[in-house]
């Protein structure tokens, strides 16, 4: 499995032969400036909520390679409203098997808004079951109990966490979601895109390592394989 990191919480995961993009915030980010989205080409567009920094990228993407974009229901339709041809709504606790593995939609806690102000519905995150790996997604969102649900479903092998504080968890809250889903590897996000979720990232480093956990922090552009 093949992740690419395009800044914020955007993530190109190529499972075989299917591309799936997570939350498409890339030309607005400075940070971002040298990614060309239109080589991005993914099949899905996954988004875990409507704030900007999670879709602004999305209509362009998916109406330029006729990708499927599976959110919640309000941000689907929201979508399909302004053009996009293909959507797939969902809700908490429901899950959809695709051709790349299934998507189980789960709880977030975190606000939801379209950037016109439309409603968009709850925040979520995704758990990801497909033929070699199962990964967690969490989206925005702060420390819930909730988390303890999901090794109770699934065997995860790492996930991605954000690490920005502010407005979601931070590097002390995100260990202890990693204790919560059981793994002890995961992909950090959310920071550095602005002043208010700015990271030292060798004092996270330090903090991740102390707990025994390891904690991937990738440069925009960055690809590895897990």
């Amino acid at each position: 499995m093949k992740i690419t990191y395009f800044g914020q919480s955007s993530f190109l995961f190529e499972i075989g032969e299917h591309r799936v993009l997570f939350d498409p915030f890339i030309t607005p980010n400075e940070l971002a400036k040298d990614i060309d989205i239109d080589s991005i080409k993914p099949d899905y567009i996954l988004i875990s909520h409507g704030h900007q920094d999670h879709v602004h990228d999305a209509e362009q993407i998916a109406k330029s390679n006729n990708s499927t974009i599976v959110a919640i229901h309000e941000i689907a339709t929201w979508f399909g409203n302004k053009g996009v041809e293909k959507t797939h709504p969902m809700n908490i606790g429901g899950k959809v098997t695709l051709p790349f593995g299934t998507v189980k939609m789960v709880t977030a806690v975190h606000s939801s808004s379209l950037p016109d102000g439309s409603n968009g519905g709850v925040a979520a995150g995704f758990v990801v079951e497909t033929e070699n790996k199962t990964f967690y997604f969490a989206g925005d969102t702060a420390l819930t109990y909730d988390m303890k649900l999901i090794p109770e479903q699934f065997d995860l092998d790492f996930a991605l966490l954000p690490i920005g504080d502010n407005f979601t968890m931070d590097i002390h809250d995100a260990l202890v979601a990693a204790d919560f889903i059981q793994v002890d590897k995961f992909i950090g996000m959310h920071y550095d895109t602005f002043p208010y979720i700015e990271i030292d990232h060798e004092e996270v480093k330090e903090v991740a390592q102390m707990a025994s956990k390891e904690l991937i922090l990738m440069e925009i552009g960055q690809s590895i394989n897990l």
